[in-house]
């Protein structure tokens, strides 16, 4: 009997204890899928918020009250896709931006992404403050590095880019249809293979350049001292003077970068007969005459100018106000291009969920996410795809002709793909403190007090002391 109660009471705790172990082994079961989908950020399971834990994450930006919008809209649908995910967008003046981003750092605050400006960004890839975005694209199962455009990284070494362009952005020539037709000009040409030469330029804007009498700036009796319409408004900081350079073949270093060359005779060749088109040619405003202009796209409006070398965001205001205006290739010097412009956007490293922001860099990279940015003729895409599927090219040009004239496609979209130039911020290092040297330098050539070739000589012991070449050789 004794025997019969040791083997039950044997039996009964050995059952005791299988069923411990089984209830331990069915909690670690159950909790195991949860913890590796909290792991797994990729939008294709996001239709599941219940296996995933909350996420929030900030994305900061600069820009008009139309980005704003599409900015809140495009983070609105990728939660919409990502339940687990909210997004905090917060917009920021563009002046304060730099002031907001260093608080937020200095409070151990910092975005998890976002977009950044040229300098302050160069300052903090240097501090190691941004993830590596081509070692991201090399890990990542849906985009590569070869699905984006060329030139719209920001390095810090040739196989490190901090940040990317939060779009395809470059310039072109404006004008307005209505003034060049009266002077027997039903368009300009848009393609690289077409494109005035300078000579061929000045004449043009001779013809569309009136006094107050009605005189064009090719008749003897013009008045250079009363005009009425100017044939051509640009603006003169580092990046629309750089087009001219670049096609004169100048460039801010040489191609190995250890040499700075933005004081060439190349490059001053073309500064030189940007400012004859002000002090010679009486075609284009002084410095001091532009301070009594509004800005370019309301020029145009007001025909105030026949033509502008802007950069393709003002077809965003020139469509909603229904200006009849087209776009044309910029002339040439040696050779058609194009300079790339953009701010950036970048992935912040100490975000404390660095898999759901790449998510929204992603989302925010892609203009299915964001469509009316790029249709209201704001900005260009990225991604190499979006201009050359004739599909999403009409997503995006060809559903609003008004902010994407018949030009556009060549004399902007296709330019920029095939003759694009990167501006210096991509790549110049110290850049923040080099490039105002030579565009204050330019100040007194615009103003005609010296020669481009003066002023330049001038300027460029300063330029050297500051010059540490390109991170992109």
């Amino acid at each position: 009997m004794r025997k019969s109660l040791k083997v039950l009471s044997l039996a009964l705790t050995l059952c005791l204890v299988i069923g411990i172990i089984l209830t331990g082994c069915g909690s670690t079961q159950s909790s195991t899928p949860e913890t590796e989908d909290s792991a797994n950020t990729s939008g294709t399971d996001s239709q599941v918020p219940g296996n995933k834990d909350s996420v929030k994450l900030t994305f900061t930006y600069w820009g008009s009250p139309n980005e704003k919008a599409a900015i809140e809209n495009a983070c609105k649908q990728f939660t919409e896709k990502n339940p687990h995910i909210k997004v905090e967008a917060i917009q920021v003046p563009g002046g304060d931006y730099n002031a907001k981003m260093t608080a937020m750092a200095a409070s151990n605050n910092s975005p998890d992404t976002g977009y950044m400006t040229g300098d302050l960004g160069d300052t903090w890839a240097n501090q190691g403050k941004f993830v590596n975005l081509f070692e991201m694209l090399e890990k990542d199962d849906e985009l590569k590095k070869e699905d984006f455009l060329d030139n719209i990284w920001f390095t810090i070494a040739p196989d490190n880019a901090w940040g990317i362009a939060s779009a395809g952005e470059c310039f072109g020539l404006y004008y307005h249809k209505d003034l060049l037709k009266e002077a027997g000009y039903d368009s300009l040409p848009t393609t690289a293979e077409t494109a005035m030469n300078w000579d061929e330029f000045v004449e043009m804007l001779k013809k569309v350049t009136l006094d107050k009498n009605g005189r064009n700036a090719a008749d003897p009796n013009f008045d250079p001292n009363n005009i009425k319409q100017y044939g051509l408004m640009f603006e003169t900081w580092d990046n629309p003077i750089y087009n001219f350079i670049a096609s004169n073949g100048g460039a801010w270093t040489s191609e190995d970068g250890k040499t700075l060359t933005i004081t060439s005779p190349e490059a001053a060749e073309a500064v030189q007969k940007l400012a004859d088109l002000i002090n010679v040619h009486h075609v284009a405003p002084s410095p001091l005459a532009a301070k009594s202009l509004p800005a370019m796209n309301i020029a145009l409006q007001s025909k105030l100018t026949a033509c502008a070398i802007g950069g393709q965001w003002i077809n965003l205001d020139l469509g909603n106000e229904k200006v009849n205006f087209d776009i044309g290739v910029l002339p040439k010097l040696k050779k058609s291009v194009t300079v790339g412009v953009s701010g950036a956007t970048v992935l912040f490293k100490d975000s404390k969920n660095p898999e759901e922001a790449w998510q929204l860099f992603k989302w925010m990279a892609n203009p299915e996410g964001a469509i009316e940015l790029y249709s209201s003729g704001l900005w260009m895409p990225t991604m190499k795809k979006w201009y050359t599927d004739p599909d999403l090219v009409a997503k995006w040009v060809d559903a609003n002709p008004a902010a994407h004239p018949p030009g556009f496609k060549d004399a902007m979209m296709n330019q920029f793909l095939n003759n694009g130039v990167q501006s210096p911020q991509f790549y110049l290092k110290n850049n923040a403190k080099l490039i105002p040297i030579i565009t204050s330098a330019w100040d007194d050539v615009w103003m005609g007090k010296k020669t481009a070739v003066e002023a330049l000589k001038e300027a460029e012991p300063k330029a050297l002391a500051e010059f540490q070449g390109r991170y992109d050789r």
